[in-house]
């Protein structure tokens, strides 16, 4: 008796093994690429690089807040969720978190994301270091930087694009998925706080670039670090600030490194939505998380495309909170305003209804604008587009986790390609010769 049932066990252990190993990820990671830069940042620039780990220890935290906790109590998530945020950014962490460490369960559930996430930071720290390190001469750091972008781009298969977000955004085809918005909507202030960690990392770059090697560029950056405390997280952007808009300087000496920086900060709040959204199982989440992955990720063609941005700000001192930087209005939201009217046509019954129009987009941008604005539709931009026209056609890849309305992408690639295939490359900076800090305010 106990043989057979010994047989029973390991027959039943046989047929469970292949269906749990269908579950399992392999875990396989890539180190970082070693150079005489390394640690730069963290010996050089130590208070800045602990206000980056605090940020990241909120990104791998947020992730649980919102798979674990439930959408109805999303004020009071909200309300901790901001004040753990601000708290370890007085008390910053004295090493890098990695994804995992404070956001474990969906690490359990999703590692492809956290593996992106933390392949994009390592190139944060890789990048920040070659701009920190005064012993690499000013005439270099563009040479070690290049090198960088390639071992991020060759070493990883799901690195994020150097393609510019207009492009990425295009082909991820998330703003009529039934989750797009809901984070920004009703966790406002978490969101905004992310808003002012991606204010902050690129103008610490262009800090950098401002400042040349040695004390000076130390000055400049804890410049940038009293700001963020007293003005920037007191008033914090209602967008999500592109690189070419405040670290211009920088992202023409990288344009690689600054799209892939902005892909990196799209996917986390592609991510937060996806998370919020209660209509599918963890399963179906992964399912639509790893399509966005893969959709912003590196594709053959994508360097040609680095330099297919225009920087608007060209003189910006990063010292310099500007209003321009604290409102809705912005490259990101014209992107999102690009997107929505080439796929217009595709949805809306022809000939379409000015009036119809007028009022969509006047929703839109309320969905845009974080927290709930008064008039505003509950629920995603789908969910606010359906109500306000019941008989707008849908793809029904919208609706499905893990498809791609191709459709949708063809149309908005193509928009793209009328509107910007021409567009000049933006044009590279010179790094012969180091620079000299500027007045403030200049």
């Amino acid at each position: 008796m106990r043989t057979t049932t010994l047989v029973s066990l390991v027959l039943s252990l046989a047929l469970f093994i292949p269906t749990a190993a269908q579950a399992l990820e392999q875990r396989n990671d890539v180190s970082y690429l070693r150079g005489p830069y390394n640690g730069g940042f963290f010996h050089n620039e130590n208070e800045a690089f602990r206000v980056s780990a605090a940020i990241h220890f909120a990104h791998g935290i947020q992730h649980d807040y919102l798979q674990l906790e439930p959408l109805s109590q999303h004020e009071a998530t909200d309300a901790r969720a901001d004040a753990s945020y601000l708290s370890m950014m007085e008390r910053p962490p004295r090493t890098e978190p990695e994804m995992e460490t404070y956001g474990p369960y969906t690490a359990r559930t999703m590692w492809q994301l956290y593996r992106a996430i933390d392949w994009t930071h390592m190139h944060h720290e890789q990048t920040y270091d070659i701009m920190a390190d005064p012993d690499i001469p000013w005439d270099k750091k563009k040479q070690w930087t290049d090198r960088a972008v390639r071992y991020y781009l060759d070493k990883l298969d799901i690195p994020r694009s150097p393609a510019p977000l207009d492009v990425t955004m295009r082909r991820a085809a998330v703003m009529m998925k039934p989750y797009t918005t809901l984070f920004r909507n009703h966790y406002p202030k978490s969101n905004n706080f992310f808003y002012a960690a991606h204010w902050w990392h690129p103008v610490v770059y262009e800090a950098q670039m401002l400042g040349g090697n040695g004390e000076p560029q130390r000055q400049m950056v804890r410049e940038i670090d009293r700001v963020m405390f007293s003005e920037v997280l007191k008033e914090r952007p209602l967008r999500m600030l592109l690189s070419r808009e405040v670290m211009p300087r920088y992202s023409r000496m990288s344009p690689e490194s600054a799209n892939i920086f902005d892909n990196l900060h799209m996917l986390h709040g592609i991510a937060y939505d996806i998370l919020s959204y209660e209509r599918w199982s963890v399963e179906q989440k992964r399912d639509e998380l790893y399509r966005v992955i893969r959709a912003m990720s590196y594709q053959p063609g994508d360097e040609k495309l680095a330099r297919k941005f225009q920087t608007p700000h060209p003189d910006l001192d990063p010292r310099v909170y500007a209003p321009w930087m604290k409102g809705v209005p912005g490259d990101m939201n014209r992107i999102m305003m690009e997107m929505m009217e080439e796929m217009m046509p595709h949805m809306m019954p022809q000939p379409p209804d000015p009036q119809m129009k007028a009022m969509m987009m006047e929703q839109f941008i309320k969905k845009l604008t974080p927290g709930m604005q008064e008039g505003e539709q509950t629920g995603s931009i789908m969910d606010a587009m359906k109500a306000l026209m019941p008989q707008m056609k849908m793809s029904p890849e919208s609706m499905e986790p893990g498809k791609t309305p191709q459709m949708m992408v063809d149309a908005m690639l193509k928009g793209w390609q009328e509107k910007y295939g021409s567009l000049p490359d933006v044009t590279p900076i010179s790094m012969e010769r180091e620079p000299q800090t500027p007045p403030q305010g200049r």
